[in-house]
């Protein structure tokens, strides 16, 4: 019976042996809860089976994130323990390691992974200004026409004097056209001329500075510059000219019409030509009065 109680004594020491080591493998271990998230959540680090140096006193650990960064630090109670933690706010999207080990005593050490989600960034697109420009259409302004003016000749005769008298009708002694809206005037100093006769174009209402140019017909009959106002002053040089009414446009940025009549005047030679006729009958009539005086001369 001694013998027996020895052996089962033996026996269940061996079993206690045997089932502590058992214990003892139980590997270390680590999670965290949730497992994914953004920059600067907070998530739950959990250890498990943590053993210590049996010389240490001392039974805490440290997190570390991706193995450098410090999350904090944990006390294990009988190998086990918790923390929470905040994800780095300035970690990229990816998935790193959290590593739970003993610390400052030698020690288990676990690892678990944490996947960083970015939320993606929403960018606003302005839409461009459009800006819209309208561009008012230059106003021409179209003269009408004028009746030129009508030369009347009366001859009198008395004897031997003659009375020519010449009676013209015009109008005012220039001609001018206003367009764009009254932003210029062009006024030439004759209505009418004849070839050859001078004629000056006078201007207002151009952009300080800009060059002007007159034509007539097509062709460029004149040229000068206006002044600091706006206005010039140029002659009129025409190299062909034909009877009738021709127009004068002042190009300047803005045009600025103006007409004139051309006329070949027949007056002197109509009035040469009576004359010519009025001394004809003139001089038969005297010599027929001559002789009629000298038969009366012969009878006395």
């Amino acid at each position: 019976m001694r013998s027996l109680a020895v052996l089962v004594a033996t026996v269940a020491g061996v079993t206690v042996l045997t089932i502590t080591p058992a214990l003892a493998q139980t590997p270390p271990s680590a999670t965290v809860k949730p497992a994914s998230g953004a920059p600067g959540s907070t998530a739950t680090v959990a250890w498990s089976g943590f053993t210590f140096d049996p010389d240490c006193t001392n039974s805490s650990v440290v997190i570390l994130w991706n193995g450098q960064q410090s999350l904090g630090t944990g006390t294990s109670v009988r190998g086990t323990g918790q923390r929470n933690v905040t994800i780095p706010a300035n970690s990229p999207a990816g998935t790193f390691p959290i590593v739970v080990q003993a610390s400052p005593c030698p020690g288990s050490k676990a690892t678990t992974r944490f996947t960083v989600i970015v939320p993606p960034t929403t960018t606003t697109t302005t839409p461009p200004v459009t800006t819209t420009t309208t561009t008012k259409p230059p106003v021409v302004t179209t003269t009408t026409p004028r009746p030129p003016g009508v030369t009347t000749t009366t001859t009198t005769t008395t004897g031997s004097t003659t009375t020519t008298t010449d009676s013209s009708s015009s109008s005012s002694s220039s001609s001018s056209s206003t367009p764009n809206g009254g932003d210029g005037i062009l006024v030439l100093d004759k209505d009418n001329i004849q070839p050859g006769d001078p004629l000056t174009a006078t201007g207002k209402g151009c952009p300080a500075g800009a060059p002007v140019t007159l034509k007539a017909m097509g062709e460029n009959v004149g040229k000068t510059v206006a002044d600091t106002n706006g206005d010039f002053t140029a002659p009129v040089r025409f190299t062909t000219i034909e009877p009738g009414r021709h127009a004068i446009r002042a190009e300047c940025g803005i045009v600025l019409l103006g007409n004139v009549d051309v006329t070949l005047s027949s007056s002197t030679g109509g009035t040469t030509s009576t004359l010519v006729v009025l001394l004809f009958f003139i001089l038969i009539g005297a010599a027929m009065l001559r002789r009629q005086f000298t038969g009366l001369r012969r009878t006395i």
